[in-house]
C-alpha cells in the first residue's frame, strides 16, 4: 500500500462532514467514496468534498476506490455494515455507539479478529490534545492518585425530528449517544470500569427516549465518575471535565485546560481546549497509520470498544432497576435493557 490512505464513508450525514474536512487537512488521507443510501444526499456529499457517490455500502466496497472505511450510519446498522465491510478486507473506523447490543458488538470483533482487520470505535476525545495531556500527567503521577472524576455534557438541541431519539435506530437516548464518550473517556484516562448506576433526569423534550441522564460509574482502580448529560439543559461552565487526584486536579475546558498541584496549589494553563475537527483529523491519522501497519497512538482496541457497550447496556440495566450499582464483567452477551420510553 502507498503512504496515501483512501478513505471511503457511509452514511452522510453532518459526522460525516466533520470527517470530510478531518480528512482535507492531510497529504496522507483523502476521500474517494461516499455512500448512502438517499442518492440525492451521496451525490451532494460526494460533489461538495470530490468523492464518487454510492448507493450502498455493498457498491463503495466493491469498487476498489477506497483503502478503509469510516461508518457514519446510525447505531442500529453498525453489525450488518461493519461486517460487510471487514467481509471485502477493508478495514472500519466506526462511529460511537459501537454497537446497540453487546451480542452485536462481539460478532462484529469476531469477524475483524478472524479476518485480521483492523476495526475501531471512534472516539474524538482521545485525540483531543489536552485530553492527551492530562492522560499524560495521569501517568506520571502529577495529581497523585485518581479519586473523581466530573464530567458534564450539556446542552439545548431539539432531537424531536432527529433519528438519535428514535429507538429503533439508536438504540437509546442521551445515556448511549453522548454518555459513550464519556464512558470512554473515564477508561482511557482511569482504565477500566468495574460497575455503573444510572437515573434519568428530569424531562424537557417529548421524546421515546431519555434526555436527561446522571450516570456514576466506579473504576476497577477505584476511581468514582460523576456524569451528567443533557440534550434538554445547558449548564454554562467552561470546563467539561474535572479529574481530582490525592495530589492536583485537572480541569479540561471548552477553550483552555488548567491544572493544580497540590490541591490548594496555584493553577497552570495548559493547551488550547477542544476542536472538533482537529480531533477528528488526529483520530483518521492514527487510524490511517494503523492501515499502514504502523504504530498507532490511542486508537480504541476491540476489547475497548465491546467494554463501553458493556458499560452503556449495564447502566441502561440500572436505570430499569431504579439506579442499582451493577456490575460490567460479562455483560457482553446480554441484549440491553432499555423502556422504549422513560418517564421522569
Amino acid at each position: 500500500m502507498s503512504d496515501m490512505v483512501r478513505f471511503g464513508i457511509v452514511g452522510a450525514g453532518a459526522i460525516a462532514s466533520a470527517y470530510a474536512e478531518a480528512l482535507q487537512n492531510s497529504d496522507s488521507v483523502s476521500l474517494t467514496g461516499v455512500a448512502d443510501t438517499v442518492t440525492e444526499v451521496a451525490e451532494s456529499f460526494a460533489s461538495k468534498f470530490g468523492a464518487t457517490p454510492f448507493a450502498s455500502h455493498a457498491a463503495l466496497a466493491a469498487s476498489g476506490v477506497c483503502d478503509a472505511v469510516i461508518v457514519a450510519t446510525p447505531p442500529a446498522t453498525h453489525e450488518a455494515v461493519v461486517i460487510d465491510l471487514v467481509n471485502h478486507g477493508l478495514p472500519v473506523l466506526c462511529e460511537k455507539p459501537f454497537a446497540v447490543k453487546g451480542v452485536s458488538a462481539l460478532r462484529m470483533a469476531s469477524a475483524a479478529s478472524e479476518k485480521g482487520i483492523l476495526l475501531s470505535m471512534a472516539s474524538k476525545f482521545r485525540y483531543v490534545d489536552d485530553v492527551s495531556t492530562a492522560r499524560e500527567m495521569i501517568s506520571r503521577g502529577d495529581i497523585g492518585e485518581i479519586k473523581l472524576i466530573e464530567n458534564v455534557f450539556t446542552g439545548v438541541v431539539d432531537m424531536t425530528t432527529r433519528w438519535n431519539a428514535k429507538p429503533e435506530l439508536s438504540g437509546g437516548g442521551v445515556l448511549v449517544d453522548n454518555g459513550t464518550h464519556s464512558v470512554d473517556i473515564v477508561s482511557f484516562l482511569t482504565g477500566p470500569i468495574a460497575s455503573a448506576s444510572a437515573r434519568v433526569g428530569p424531562r424537557f423534550q417529548e421524546i421515546d427516549v431519555e434526555d436527561h441522564v446522571f450516570l456514576s460509574l466506579e473504576t476497577s482502580s477505584g476511581a468514582l465518575a460523576q456524569i451528567e448529560t443533557s440534550w434538554s439543559l445547558h449548564k454554562d461552565r467552561s470546563d467539561y471535565l474535572a479529574i481530582y487526584g490525592s495530589e492536583g486536579v485537572i480541569e479540561l475546558g471548552w477553550k483552555q485546560s488548567r491544572v493544580r498541584r497540590p490541591l490548594t496549589g496555584t493553577w497552570e494553563a495548559f493547551g488550547t481546549g477542544y476542536g472538533k475537527v482537529a480531533a477528528f483529523s488526529n483520530q483518521v491519522l492514527d487510524f490511517a497509520a494503523g492501515v499502514r501497519g504502523e504504530a498507532t497512538h490511542n486508537l480504541t482496541t476491540l476489547a475497548d470498544s465491546i467494554a463501553s457497550v458493556d458499560v452503556v447496556s449495564v447502566a441502561y440495566t440500572s436505570i430499569a432497576e431504579g439506579g442499582r450499582w451493577v456490575g460490567v464483567d460479562g455483560v457482553a452477551t446480554i441484549d440491553r435493557v432499555m423502556p422504549q420510553r422513560f418517564v421522569s
